[in-house]
């Protein structure tokens, strides 16, 4: 049998079928792509939506930190022309503190006519010593005088006489020279017993304790009934005139700025009391152990001012060029005073000083700044170094 090619017909029904898988598999693959992009565009959303929530609360988080940062008052002093002022201390005393004692031979006393704390004048009698034994001598004596007055008298009678006769050729030459002789020694004797009466006299006198100068008695130490002689030492220290000094001690650079009629001010300590005065004298040594020498202030007399005591001294010598700061940002503890002061980071930094002149101006700081820090003006005491403020700053005084 011949085989013969042929062709096998497709039936419709068949084409339609393939048809109908190819739009079905056309649809699927649509519907996964538009799956696929809508949980893309979602993540995406989600995302975004994430990283926005994030930066807002990193935003108010870090407001939060700066809004808990304190807002700090500072200032930039700069430098003013002020007075140079030295502050010293110093021992409050005479500034001629004489000693009296008993000018003559002593005895026991019987008054004493002042005490410590009297104004007295230049010769007033302060104590007396008893004179008994020197007053029967200066009697004694007396009576002497008398006599040797009485021979003088009767020698000088003789003399008279002798030369009335001798005239007459009743006396010879060397019997008037004898007459003169035994006048003139007459007279010395005189002489004699009355310089006598009046060293005994001058004895007396000396027994009364006198003030040799005018001012305030400052110690006593003698009292009635009490054994004095020249080996008792001081009765009586008189202040003379009543006037007062400061003895201020010094460093030896520092005392180069001082000189006779520098002005100060004292004020005795446990009073606020201000005195005036200026310096008188500057001792020309400095002590070698502790490096100082001292400056005498001298300052009227107040009831204040006790000899002993101690007081402060504020020496104003010339002027200076230094910052000057409100008295709230100055702060102290046992280390000394400091202040703070503000860095490029805005970080707290303790700074120590040396404080100078106080006053309703200011504090002046003599070391210690330069007059271009940022001060802290305040609130200080609620600060640590380290500490970060946001600096507002004012102006300086």
């Amino acid at each position: 049998m011949l085989k013969m090619n042929r062709e096998t017909p497709i039936r419709s029904s068949d084409s339609e079928t393939l048809v109908l898988v190819d739009d079905a598999s056309r649809r699927r693959r649509r519907i996964a792509i538009i799956g696929a992009g809508i949980v893309a565009v979602v993540a995406i959303v989600l995302a975004i939506l994430m990283m926005g929530g994030g930066e807002k609360e990193d935003a108010a988080a870090g407001a939060a930190k700066q809004a808990a940062i304190p807002r700090i008052t500072v200032i930039v002093p700069g430098r003013q022309q002020v007075a140079n002022q030295i502050s010293a201390t110093g021992t409050i005393a005479a500034r001629r503190d004489m000693p009296v004692g008993i000018a003559g031979s002593g005895g026991k006393v019987v008054r004493v006519l002042v005490d410590a704390g009297s104004w007295v004048r230049a010769g007033q009698v302060l104590a007396v010593v008893d004179r008994s034994v020197q007053a029967e001598q200066a009697a004694q004596l007396a009576a002497q005088v008398d006599a040797a007055r009485a021979n003088a008298a009767l020698a000088q009678s003789n003399y008279e006489r002798a030369l009335a006769l001798q005239g007459r050729g009743f006396v010879s030459k060397a019997e008037i020279d004898a007459k003169k002789s035994t006048r003139d020694a007459a007279a010395a004797q005189v002489r004699v017993a009355q310089a006598q009466l009046a060293a005994t006299r001058a004895e007396i006198g000396r027994l009364n304790v006198t003030a040799p100068t005018s001012g305030l008695i400052l110690d006593r130490n003698v009292e009635v009934g009490q054994i004095v002689g020249s080996g008792s030492g001081a009765l009586f220290r008189i202040a003379q005139n009543g006037m007062m000094e400061v003895q201020a001690k010094l460093s030896e650079g520092t005392l180069a700025q001082v000189h006779v009629g520098t002005p100060a001010t004292v004020v005795p300590v446990g009073s606020n009391v201000q005195i005036a005065g200026s310096v008188w004298q500057v001792e020309p040594i400095i002590d070698p152990v502790n490096r100082q020498g001292i400056a005498h202030v001298a300052v009227p007399y107040q009831q204040v001012l006790r000899p002993g005591g101690f007081a402060e001294v504020a020496l104003v010598s010339g002027t200076a060029d230094v910052p000057l700061l409100p008295q709230s940002a100055v702060l102290s503890d046992d280390k000394g005073n400091y202040v703070y002061i503000v860095g490029k980071d805005d970080r707290v930094v303790r700074r120590n000083v040396k404080v100078g002149e106080v006053d309703d101006n200011g504090v002046t700081i003599v070391a210690g700044l330069t007059g271009q820090e940022r001060v802290v003006a305040s609130a200080g005491a609620f600060l640590n170094p380290g500490d970060k403020i946001r600096p507002v700053r004012e102006a300086a005084q």
